[in-house]
């Protein structure tokens, strides 16, 4: 079996690599977020509205961070991760914080076979889509478990991001999925002094492709909208504009750097 066959058992092996260092970072400020601060940031908490009573189910939620926030913020939670040892730090942090919020441990892709019920909001945000091969079936999954007229909240960094070198100074990826990229790496976007190596297997989507699949699989498009800056300092060569919100210092304001889609179940 070749590498992007088995992306399932390398991805979670790179992903429970990277978890206690995530952790221990300063990027993630557990002992913060133990203390009540609110991870989520203000372009989902805006997609988001009110929150108080309802049902979310998180996909790719890490270490729980977000979907315990959410918790907070109102709403009952199910949160869902690939990597075993995230989940059981999300439960643990769960128990700290005195969240109700719920973790299931599985590919997002075989949800149903862990997961019988609907919920009002599916969300997923930074980083998750570029571990998944095939959106038309990540699409089936945000219908599958949405109620009528439910909403999906989606927020990622741009398909134009990907495209550049590690220091942003030349062209190294196509913009459009052209199958697998498998690449190994030393340090982690949160620590990226840690002493860790992880291989992974990422593919890149545009946005015709993340939106298409979408609308194929029964999702009416609400609103799609494009941010110059990130609010996470997770890549090389950043200088932050103001508060919680930094760019690629020579590229300025340029180039997009975050896209939020929000999109409501037809069915």
């Amino acid at each position: 079996m070749n590498t992007a066959q088995n992306y399932i058992e390398i991805n979670r092996n790179s992903w429970n690599n990277r978890t206690d260092a995530h952790l221990k970072s300063d990027f993630y400020d557990l002992n913060g977020f133990l203390n009540g601060k609110n991870s989520l940031n203000e372009i989902e908490l805006n997609l988001l509205g009110d929150l108080n009573e309802k049902k979310i189910l998180h996909l790719q939620c890490h270490f729980g961070q977000d979907t315990i926030s959410l918790n907070r913020l109102g709403a009952e939670v199910t949160g869902v991760d690939l990597s075993d040892k995230a989940i059981e730090s999300a439960r643990e942090i769960a128990k700290q914080t005195n969240s109700n919020a719920k973790f299931i441990c599985c590919d997002i892709y075989d949800l149903p076979q862990h997961l019988d019920e609907k919920f009002d909001i599916v969300f997923t945000s930074y980083g998750t889509i570029g571990w998944l091969p095939d959106l038309d079936k990540w699409a089936k999954i945000i219908a599958h478990f949405l109620n009528p007229n439910g909403q999906f909240v989606f927020v990622d960094f741009h398909p134009v991001v990907w495209m550049f070198d590690n220091n942003f100074e030349k062209i190294a990826y196509r913009y459009f999925n052209s199958g697998a990229i498998v690449e190994t790496e030393s340090g982690t976007y949160a620590d990226k002094e840690a002493d860790i190596t992880q291989t992974y297997v990422m593919w890149n989507h545009g946005l015709g492709e993340v939106l298409n699949s979408l609308i194929k699989n029964g999702l009416q498009i609400k609103s799609l909208d494009e941010f110059d800056y990130s609010p996470y300092n997770c890549f090389n060569k950043t200088i932050e504009v103001v508060p919680k919100q930094y760019r690629i210092a020579h590229l300025d304001n340029n180039i997009p750097m975050i896209y939020a889609v929000l999109a409501t179940s037809m069915n």
